[in-house]
């Protein structure tokens, strides 16, 4: 099976992700909450959705023409997967099988059921990937690693990994900048970033950085259609919780009744909380961003102006070519030895 056919199977995947049958979403929710009751109807539909995009078959050859076609020697990559989101794993199975390497995914057991269907999906296509894709317990027989969890098991993965070729990805979050001048569209666009998997995910926005004396009050107008992530009740019981803490502890804070505002320094909030920081001026916002680069997934503003940042609503629909940690994972994969 050559670069051809490899990349003709993932567009073909991407068609039939387009195209998938109501019902059929509709079932494999069903089954994929009762594994993981965060994965629910919304968020499943939206990574299949967002796969779809990624396959597009224009932007991907695009992509792909860019690396080596064919490994010099093909080599088996032990694939640690995170499944703090639907899916989530899927771009670094694109990005092994579609180099012409070997896959050993070791699946994370939040999501399994998914993972699987989409790749009994592309076996059904292009059968012949069989010969290049194994589901492990251990990854001791991999050449190379690549392995995505927290700080904690980053360390696991350096003592473990860290004598072959391996990337290896930590704690990142998403970043919001507020000038003060964005309309309610704007804002109402920015609730996806927030709100979607949850605020789960390192693409979801965890913190805002808002000029000195900014009004919450269009914000938080402009946010409430996305009142109905309380009817969850993981998200209502993080709200719950996180909302006693701030008044236990007298922390100033805004309360929309779904999503809790509230000054701080750190990067990561918790579930339903978003925090926030002021600057006095572009310079200060700049040096405050710069501070926090290396912790920074991806950064968000209204219509993309800030620069390197992306359009308010479109954190969660990254391109194929936008790497989780910013890590080149084609390339590193087309450099193995």
């Amino acid at each position: 099976m050559n670069h051809s056919d490899r990349l003709a199977a993932f567009v073909a995947l991407g068609h039939y992700l387009a195209q998938l049958p109501e019902e059929e979403v509709t079932e494999l929710a069903y089954r994929t909450r009762n594994q993981n009751p965060w994965f629910d109807r919304p968020n499943v539909e939206a990574a299949i959705k967002g796969i779809a995009h990624l396959l597009q078959e224009e932007p991907l050859r695009h992509w792909a023409g860019r690396y080596r076609p064919e490994p010099t020697t093909p080599r088996q990559i032990g694939v640690v997967m995170a499944g703090n989101i639907p899916l989530v794993g899927f771009h670094d199975l694109l990005c092994v099988l579609l180099s012409g390497h070997t896959l050993l995914a070791k699946l994370s057991k939040d999501d399994t059921l998914l993972m699987r269907w989409i790749t009994d999906a592309l076996l059904r296509l292009e059968p012949r990937f069989a010969e290049r894709l194994q589901f492990v317990e251990r990854l001791n027989a991999a050449d190379a690693f690549i392995a995505t969890g927290s700080d904690n098991t980053a360390r696991y993965f350096e003592f473990y990994f860290g004598k072959k070729p391996n990337i290896i990805r930590r704690n990142r979050t998403s970043l919001a900048t507020l000038t003060g001048r964005e309309t309610g569209h704007d804002l109402g666009l920015l609730g996806a970033d927030i709100f979607r998997y949850y605020g789960l995910g390192c693409r979801n926005v965890s913190k805002l950085y808002v000029p000195e004396g900014y009004s919450f009050t269009e914000l938080l107008d402009s946010l409430a259609p996305w009142h109905h992530v309380l009817n969850h009740n993981r998200y209502q019981n993080n709200y719950d919780y996180n909302k006693s803490i701030l008044l236990v502890n007298r922390v100033p804070h805004l309360d929309s009744g779904f999503l809790l505002l509230t000054e701080n320094t750190q990067l990561v909030s918790p579930i339903s909380v978003l925090h926030y920081s002021t600057y006095a001026s572009e310079v200060d916002l700049v040096d405050q961003l710069t501070d926090v680069a290396a912790q920074t997934q991806c950064l968000v503003s209204a219509g993309g102006l800030y620069p390197g940042s992306f359009p308010f609503g479109r954190a969660q629909e990254p391109g194929v070519s936008d790497y989780a940690d910013g890590v080149d994972t084609m390339a590193f994969l087309a450099e193995l030895a």
